[in-house]
């Protein structure tokens, strides 16, 4: 397992927590830290640990080192330990910089604490902590307006070049006139309480090349455009947390022609969000339905021929805002500008409310009953008159809540777009050589290149360009793109703008981004005065630091792509936690992180971070005794599948491992987790709870109050792994409570939830006790998996698993595969199931798909957006990862830590296949095998550590041998 650099425990600390005069938290800043010495004696074996609150990027003499910390609770913060003797030199000056990006709000990762530096340099003969001889300066070129990432992420960034050093983390950079570091305090100081060592390596950050330019655009972008953090205006203090707010009220501006013209109002991504409800005119309403889509569908419009002067425009919102935001991108065909509708508007926004409304739904607490006179009387403003009625509601925006571009508007769906042919030469960019590309200038028009990377992946957008001061070059990710689709990131602004100083330069943008595709648009290229050449697009990808231990190969190349593409989709899914996506959220889901972890044993390895994930989900306990389906996460709910997952996957872990001690130390917390759920069972003996209850993206009866079958179902599946656990950490008591739960809640189920005239088991009983009529595969899927369904109502199941009535929900996604293919695998139809994966997930390779989607076209999320899935990379979804090996090579453990391996191949129509599994200690399992079907017979050979017992089972009615060759 993995041991930390360091252990230096809180009382060895000299250094202390540091920041700058100003604002304790400030939204989206970055601050950037120096501190320069001179070692008397050799630095060989220097340590420099570091943490920050809330990301960190390190350099020492010039060379960037890396970024962290971890995520952790702040009671629990992270803290990383990098060596930096080899970049030190002795009687010289040397200089540590970093720069720290402080989120000044709460996301799906991150819980708001305060902008901090805490860093302690340790050489031979001295210590140098953080403290006043530090020098401390906001980074000039970033502006802390750029609009957020998504819900989930921070923040996308404007980067003026112009306004900022490229040197300043040289030691020969002049800090002189920055100012003292203000002290914090020491170690212990509140929100960190306690500085924990990282327990797992530092991320792998590597150059990766892309693979070819793909597109090259000439756009014409809005004239006008801007987003806007409705959520923070509209309930100040949300910047503490990540729930979705209630929201009913208005934004308003006022539009000034200088000439009569066409204008067309664009609101980006809000025809799939939601949020927009209507536009009001001078007076004219427009509904929701009366604003025409534009693009792909995600953009509402209105277009007005106006007279000149002052026009009032009224945009609606309403709904469960997350932290989104509005999106407002404005075109005509005469000069016009936007302004405060009231004197001094130090932004062009103003806005009214939030009205008094009603919530429901206990997980987005969506508004109604709003709708008053007077609400409704708001869409007719027209006049500062009629804008006075709703003085006491009237705010006017900050410029810290507007941003000064929408760059995924102007990125994605400019008002004019032509393409044109790539040239040879502009290929130079994705190879390592210095020839680069001028970029082509069409006058009136922008320059877009779009780069494909080759496959998504989770880096560091980075390129290097020569170019004249002032351009403007704003970079877009996204997943998809084929002759005639291009499915952009929606709702994610996968985005920033960077403006170029004079001259060679590089330019790495400081904020994790999953993507496959990368477009670089050049703005300003007419006045730009010469010619901007484009070197070279070098991303850094970053990853959990892996070797490819596992391997699958067979007589199928399909199958081989497959498993391929779904190890990638697992490696872009492991950062410093399992994540659900590198692109969307990068959040640590508590549910998706089971299936990861088995895929990652099955890949990898990985112990480290599965363990890592496991101990974080406990600390949930502050902010919920239920704990929460995120960590950490200032989104506070409870999703209560994804704790009956974690418990089941605490149990996997200690058996992957064996590893006693991590059983002892996970039962005490299993188990207050499931004592906290049983108070929550009524008088039928079943679960029953307010809570998102969810399981899949299908449209399955699972309400978020009342009686759920499957979330029953997986308590019980959570109780008998819980047993185990107990009877591992000497708990006989324990598991004996677990093992009459789980076999009290099977009989419930069977008495309460089975339906005899459908012969199912039924999705849900609603609060108020009306039974649902939905019948799902999902359902009935768990129930045989629990080992719930008695021995009549399993062949049942089985036919219905095999053959599943049209009228049933059917799977949403590929998260259920590795449950269906379990299942399937365990009643003797992995040929089934393997028929499954050629056809669900060869769908996605002959779409260009490099990593596994999140959702089926079929599901319930995209079928109405037209789009073919979400996520295009989710590590959910990666099944093949481990059911090829396990069930194909047929490798599977009969004894905790693997000490005991099965070997029983199951062909499935396959003529050969060969393969290694890692071990969780040492070595792997390497086996090879060839079948002869008109003889029946199978022959091969294994190959393991010799410490470790091997039984070798033939496929039913073959003959033949796998020689067992041990290892050493």
């Amino acid at each position: 397992m993995y041991a930390p650099t360091s252990t230096e425990p809180v009382h060895a600390w000299h250094a202390h927590w540091i920041w700058d005069a100003g604002e304790a938290s400030p939204r989206n800043a970055w601050r950037c830290f120096r501190r320069s010495f001179t070692p008397a004696t050799a630095p060989a074996g220097a340590l420099l640990h570091i943490t920050a609150d809330t990301r960190y990027v390190l350099w020492v003499n010039g060379q960037q080192v890396g970024h962290g910390p971890a995520r952790s609770f702040p009671a629990h913060q992270s803290f990383d330990t990098h060596e930096i003797g080899h970049l030190l030199r002795q009687g010289a000056a040397n200089t540590v910089a970093v720069l720290v990006l402080h989120y000044g709000i709460s996301t799906f990762s991150y819980l708001r604490g305060r902008g901090g530096l805490f860093a302690q340099i340790a050489l031979p003969d001295a210590t140098i902590g953080t403290d006043a001889g530090w020098r401390v300066t906001a980074h000039a070129g970033q502006d802390p307006r750029a609009e957020r990432l998504s819900c989930q992420l921070g923040f996308t960034e404007y980067v003026d070049a112009r306004r900022w050093p490229a040197e300043w983390v040289e030691p020969w950079f002049d800090d002189g006139d920055w100012a003292a570091a203000t002290v914090i305090g020491p170690a212990g100081t509140p929100p960190w309480t306690s500085l924990v060592p990282r327990d797992i390596p530092l991320l792998d950050e590597h150059v990766t090349m892309p693979s070819r330019v793909v597109q090259l655009a000439f756009d014409r972008p809005a004239q006008w455009s801007t987003a806007i953090d409705v959520r923070n205006q509209f309930a100040p203090g949300s910047e503490d947390h990540a729930n979705p707010v209630p929201l009913a009220g208005f934004v308003v501006t006022t539009l000034h022609l200088e000439r009569p013209g066409m204008i067309r109002l664009t609101s980006p991504w809000m025809r799939e969000m939601g949020l927009l409800r209507g536009a009001g005119l001078d007076g004219a309403w427009h509904d929701r339905d009366s604003l025409a889509p534009l693009g792909a569908g995600a953009s509402l419009t209105l277009d007005a021929e106006l007279a000149a002067g002052a026009h009032w425009l009224v945009l609606e919102v309403a709904g469960a805002e997350h932290g989104h935001g509005l999106r407002l991108d404005i075109d005509a065909d005469t000069p016009f500008t936007v302004a405060s509708p009231i004197n001094g508007g130090e932004s062009p926004f103003l806005t009214i409310g939030s009205f008094p409304m009603v919530t429901s739904d206990v997980v987005f607490p969506t508004p109604h009953d709003f709708e008053t006179d007077r609400y409704r009387a708001a869409r007719t403003i027209a006049s500062a008159a009629d804008l006075a009625a709703f003085d006491e509601l009237v705010r006017p925006v900050p410029p810290s809540l507007t941003s000064p571009a929408d760059l995924f508007g102007l990125a994605s769906a400019p008002a004019e777009r032509s393409f044109a042919p790539v040239p040879a030469e502009a290929q130079h960019v994705v190879m390592a050589n210095e020839s680069g590309f001028t970029i082509p200038v069409q006058p009136g028009r922008d320059t877009a290149l779009v780069i494909d990377l080759g496959r998504e992946c989770a880096c560091y957008v980075a390129f290097e360009l020569e170019a004249p001061a002032g351009v403007t070059v704003d970079a877009l990710g996204f997943e998809y793109l084929a002759a005639t689709r291009r499915e952009d990131t929606v709702p994610l602004n996968n985005s920033f703008r960077y403006v170029t100083r004079g001259g060679w330069q590089r330019y790495e943008s400081p904020t994790l981004r999953g993507l496959r595709y990368l477009q670089l648009t050049f703005r300003g290229l007419d006045d730009a005065g010469s010619p901007v050449r484009l070197i070279r697009v070098a991303p850094v990808e970053s990853h959990y630091p892996v070797a490819e231990v596992g391997d699958f190969r067979c007589s199928d190349s399909r199958l081989d792509a497959i498993w391929r593409m779904s190890r990638q989709t697992v490696l872009a899914c492991m950062e410093d936690t399992y994540v659900d996506c590198p692109a969307y959220e990068q959040t640590f889901w508590v549910g998706d992180a089971y299936s990861s972890s088995r895929f990652a044993a099955y890949l990898f390895g990985a112990e480290p971070l599965t363990e890592r994930c496991l101990r974080l989900v406990p600390q949930s306990a502050t902010q919920t005794h239920l704990l929460d389906s995120q960590v950490p996460s200032g989104w506070v709910q409870v999703l209560p599948n994804w704790t009956f997952f974690w418990a089941m996957a605490c149990r996997e872990h200690w058996f992957r491992t064996g590893h006693e001690h991590v059983a002892r130390g996970l039962w005490p917390e299993v188990r207050k987790a499931l004592d906290a759920f049983a108070e929550h069972l009524n008088g039928d003996g079943l679960l029953e709870i307010a809570a998102w209850n969810l399981l899949d993206w299908a449209p399955m009866d699972q309400p978020n109050s009342g009686v759920v079958t499957h979330q029953n179902l997986l308590m019980v599946m959570a109780l008998d792994a819980a047993a185990e656990l107990a009877a591992v950490a000497d708990d006989p008591a324990g598991a004996a409570t677990m093992r009459q739960r789980a076999d009290t809640l099977r009989a419930a189920i069977n008495r309460a939830l089975w339906d005899d005239g459908e012969r199912a088991y039924r999705d849900a009983i609603h609060a108020g006790g009306t039974p649902s009529d939905v019948f799902s595969v999902q359902t009935q899927l768990f129930a045989l998996l629990s080992d719930t369904a008695p021995g009549e109502r399993q062949a049942l199941i089985e036919s219905y698993l095999l053959d599943p009535p049209a009228a049933w929900v059917q799977i949403g996604s590929p998260w259920m595969s590795i449950f269906l293919y379990d299942a399937l695998a365990e009643l003797g139809h992995t040929g089934a199931a393997i028929a499954d994966a050629r056809r669900n997930f060869g769908m996605m390779l002959d779409h260009g798909a490099t990593t596994c989607w999140e959702v089926f076209p079929s599901s319930n999320v995209v079928e109405k957006s037209g789009r073919l899935t979400r996520s295009h990379c989710h590590a959910w979804s990666a099944a093949p990862a481990a059911f090829f090996p396990a069930r194909l090579l047929g490798v599977r453990p009969l004894a905790p830590g693997w000490t005991r391996v099965l070997v029983a191949p199951e062909p499935s129509g396959l003529a050969w296949a060969s393969g290694s599994v890692p071990l969780p200690e040492v070595g792997r399992v390497d086996v090879e095998w060839r079948v002869d079907d008109g003889t029946k017979t199978i022959t091969g050979s294994v190959r393991a550590p010799a410490g470790v017992e091997i039984e070798v089972r033939l496929p039913a009615g073959y003959e033949g041998k796998l020689a067992f060759e041990p290892v050493g």
